[in-house]
């Protein structure tokens, strides 16, 4: 009996970026109805090795790919995303890849909206079909049903919170009549737990359909709870390639990173006194975030959390307080009131941010990475600046951009070719250690920063949060972290907030029971919990 071909086979798959060899050998398989945990360092090759398979115009630019693909047996190359949505492969990628304006359904059916003719058609051609709105709400209801979400079709994206989104993406994936191979890039890096928790059942009934999915996630957890087998990358390199059998997180890691990395932990009981920063009754208008009456105080010299679920307000806190959204209340730094609302007057007072959207918000994609870094200061302290005699004019220090850039991929461990590669050409984590460099550069006082590591790996993570400590201790920065992740939160911080509805619902030290975090999520925490 002939036995049936992968649904996936990948030989020798090899790759070069500028004289930078990412992959190597890359030969694993897939067969249908399974979920392969892809996962790695950023940087090991990830998501270099999802855009070959998908025909990505980034690696036909740069020289195309060695080695094979074959598809239910058969050899592919592609050479545009069309070709591999054409032979039934979908993708979701980091990056949210919607229209704004459009709403969750007109996404979901975008280029295969259904029309009938009218007379018009006749005279004039296609162009005037009639979209038939009703059958394109059905499919994207039944789509958006199978993630066991509620979202209305109706819904315009730029509404939505962002796990919203991010079913929105995965929905128009699986709308396809011919889809056999989903491929999930960090599918819940903007998911809180219980969301998460949806979406991995989902790929669960997926994958009993016979659709394959390869996961790829810095949440190891997930990867061994949903998974059927697990391939690691390291530099480029198959490091392991092994069924998910009684395999636990910390065997992972140890793959990804090649060493043991120690578990963090909880962040020790500082005496800080003096107060840095207060807020009181703040609002933001932020689509998909809730705030509504925030108050609270940071001491001097402290790393304060926030955390909580998602929309109900923690990421609308620093947007809020750095003027990116509207706002009001009364903010005051280190004695003295904050205006809010203004940006550059909120960086000129010593504050910096660290945007949770690293693309949109953080980074000058198409600029080096010394203009990256060197930026902010440049604008708001005219530093890195050559001063011409009399005044007249003033040009960039090359030089000594140059040379900040390098102290800071140094100490970050960013992943590149140099002080003048494009910051587009990085690594989503190595993007993020970009946007801490930019905002260290500022040498600010207080610094926000929200989810600093999210889509970053263990290794990477643990150097952004040590580099956070460094900053706190040696320099004096005081910081305030919103995340996602409450262990992430109780490892480094002094303090934690947690927000529901738009409020504060308590405050806690880091070494407080997990059951009384989890009830000022709930927003049924007792008396004794509301303030650490």
């Amino acid at each position: 009996m002939k036995r049936e071909s992968p649904l996936l086979q990948l030989e020798d798959i090899s790759k070069s970026f500028y004289g930078n060899t990412v992959l190597s050998g890359i030969d694993f398989s897939l067969n249908k109805g399974e979920i392969l945990g892809l996962v790695g360092e950023n940087g090991a090759g990830k998501t270099t090795l999802m855009h070959i398979l998908f025909g990505m115009s980034d690696i036909s630019e740069t020289g195309g790919y060695g080695g094979r693909i074959h598809i239910d047996g058969n050899p592919v190359s592609f050479k545009s995303p069309f070709d591999a949505l054409d032979a039934g492969i979908g993708m979701v990628h980091q990056e949210f890849s919607l229209i704004p304006g459009f709403t969750a359904c007109e996404n979901i059916m975008l280029n295969r909206e259904p029309v009938k003719n009218n007379f018009a058609v006749e005279i004039f051609g296609e162009r005037l079909a009639t979209l038939r709105r009703d059958v394109m709400e059905k499919h994207a209801a039944a789509s958006i049903a199978k993630l066991g979400v509620n979202i209305s079709p109706g819904t315009v994206v730029s509404e939505m919170p962002v796990a919203h989104k991010q079913f929105t993406e995965i929905a128009r994936e699986i709308d396809r009549e011919q889809v056999k191979l989903l491929v999930l890039d960090e599918p819940t890096a903007v998911l809180a737990e219980s969301e998460a928790d949806i979406l991995l059942t989902a790929l669960g009934r997926l994958a009993k359909e016979g659709i394959g999915i390869i996961f790829i996630s810095h949440r190891l957890r997930e990867v061994t709870q949903i998974c059927d087998k697990i391939v690691v990358l390291r530099d480029g390199r198959i490091v392991k390639d092994t069924e998910n059998k009684n395999i636990s997180v910390t065997d992972i890691t140890t793959w990804m990173v090649g060493r043991e990395l120690a578990a963090q932990a909880r962040a020790g009981n500082r005496k800080l006194e003096g107060e840095a920063f207060s807020v009181e009754r703040l609002w933001v208008d932020m689509p998909g975030e809730t705030v509504r009456d925030v108050s609270f105080s940071v001491k001097q010299g402290e790393i304060f959390g926030i955390g909580g679920l998602a929309g109900q307000g923690k990421l609308g806190i620093p947007n809020g307080i750095m003027g990116l959204f509207a706002s009001g209340g009364k903010a005051r730094l280190e004695g003295k009131p904050l205006p809010l609302g203004d940006p550059k007057l909120v960086l000129d007072a010593g504050a910096a941010f660290v945007s949770e959207d690293r693309r949109g918000v953080g980074l000058l994609l198409d600029e080096s990475l010394d203009w990256n870094i060197a930026f902010g200061a440049m604008q708001t302290k005219k530093e890195y600046l050559k001063r011409f005699p009399g005044g007249l004019f003033t040009l960039r220090d090359d030089t000594a951009m140059k040379a900040l850039a390098e102290e800071y991929i140094k100490k970050l461990e960013i992943k590149c070719t140099g002080a003048k590669q494009p910051a587009k050409e990085l690594s989503g984590g190595n993007q993020q250690k970009l946007c801490l460099a930019k905002a260290f550069a500022l040498n600010p006082r207080l610094l926000f920063v929200s989810e600093p590591t999210r889509g970053i790996d263990v290794g990477a993570k643990k150097i952004v949060l040590d580099i956070l400590r460094y900053y706190n201790r040696e320099k004096g920065t005081t910081i305030v972290m919103i995340s996602s992740e409450l262990e992430e939160l109780r490892s480094i911080c002094d303090r934690i907030a947690i927000v529901d509805e738009g409020r504060i619902a308590g405050i806690l030290p880091p070494d407080a029971q997990a059951a009384d975090f989890g009830l000022l999520m709930s927003g049924a925490a007792p008396a004794a919990v509301q303030e650490a």
